[in-house]
């Protein structure tokens, strides 16, 4: 038992996959290459590398192509389109093969180097490491401020469970990751998802760098998107305060309809006004509108859901296993950057070269 949790010591994994989701990367990629050769001379086990390229428009895709040409265990699933952070990420998992899987942004301000302390407790017998930033370098201090209050409403009145101040960098043990994978909802919040399978979990504090090279792609409108996501996945909490704010402007219109009722019993004058008609007409209707509004957030995503559209589509892939991910696809490269695009043939004209072939999903 620690901090308890009953904890199972197991082996290192017979490999470690790593997931990056990337939109517009160009400037950072060259970086990140290095690193991660440096880390991999560094780890006690192997690792493949799972890049989903998110509809990049700069010269990400060409980068991951000419890599992944030179080294098998760099893996490469291409969407169609950009699907998304949330969508990225979890295609990441679903293609990732190894024993444990670690999430990770392509920005490198989650540091790969922490992974070997991650390594150290998942042997220790924990199913998550999360990494927890105690510092935000390279951020302005308004994304600070969202975030804080992002995470403070979301522990006091959504999911307490959720930890404060981590984000999608983390550890997880293939038990996690199937477990996940079962989950398919389209409006997604993957950390709190993560949180909600349960299993043991332990956090890793460290000092979030900035960027190397690059700029974010998370603007305010997308931030304030993943925050409703967040919210409205998790919760009817916010039904039930347009609820109570429903009920306190009818008891406020009650208390003004009887002060009104008590002037005229008392026979006093009762000077009509139209400041009161309008003030209460604009709670009564701003009231109703909000509550038609989150009502709508919420029919909105039942419908869907309901509909069952995937939650990304796969363009083509490289290096890729064919047990790896959910569907099969249309089209995909394989280690030479030969565009393939019948299963069968592909399996017949490279089975035998150097012991990894890719395969159509």
């Amino acid at each position: 038992m620690e901090n308890g949790h009953y904890l199972i010591p197991r082996e290192l994994p017979e490999l470690l996959s790593f997931v990056f989701p990337v939109f517009n990367e160009e400037a950072v990629l060259p970086i990140l290459k290095r690193r991660m050769g440096e880390l991999q001379g560094s780890l006690p086990c192997p690792m493949e590398m799972v890049f989903v390229n998110d509809g990049s428009r700069d010269g990400s895709t060409k980068f991951l192509i000419e890599w992944a040409r030179t080294a098998p265990h760099v893996k490469v699933v291409h969407f169609s389109r950009n699907f998304g952070h949330q969508a990225a990420t979890t295609a990441g998992l679903d293609y990732a093969t190894g024993d444990a899987v670690v999430v990770l942004d392509a920005d490198l301000q989650d540091p790969p180097e922490l992974v070997i302390k991650m390594l150290e407790l998942y042997t220790h017998g924990f199913d998550i490491i999360y990494a927890q930033r105690s510092t935000r370098a390279g951020e302005s201090a308004w994304k600070r401020i969202t975030a804080g209050a992002f995470y403070w409403i979301m522990r006091k009145f959504i999911h307490p469970d959720l930890p404060p101040d981590v984000g999608d960098f983390r550890l997880m043990s293939r038990d996690v990751v199937n477990a996940f994978r079962t989950v398919r909802e389209g409006h997604r919040f993957i950390r709190g998802l993560v949180t909600w399978l349960g299993f043991n979990q332990t956090a890793i504090r460290f000092e979030r760098p900035p960027r190397p090279a690059g700029y974010t792609k998370f603007s305010n409108a997308k931030m304030f998107r993943f925050a409703l996501d967040a919210i409205l996945s998790f919760s009817r909490t916010p039904l039930r305060v347009s609820a109570y704010v429903g009920l306190m402007v009818c008891l406020f219109g009650a208390c003004i309809g009887g002060y009104t009722l008590a002037l005229k019993l008392l026979h006093r004058d009762v000077v009509p006004g139209w400041p009161s008609i309008l003030i209460i007409e604009c709670l009564l209707g701003g009231s109703i509108l909000i509550s038609l509004g989150l009502l709508g957030e919420y029919v909105g995503r039942i419908y869907e859901e309901i509909k069952q559209r995937p939650l990304y589509i796969v363009s083509w892939g490289m290096n890729l296993k064919p047990e790896a991910g959910a569907v099969r696809r249309p089209a995909l490269l394989d280690h030479r950057g030969k565009l393939v695009r019948d299963f069968e043939m592909h399996e017949r004209d490279y089975q035998g070269e150097e012991g990894h072939h890719d395969h159509n999903y």
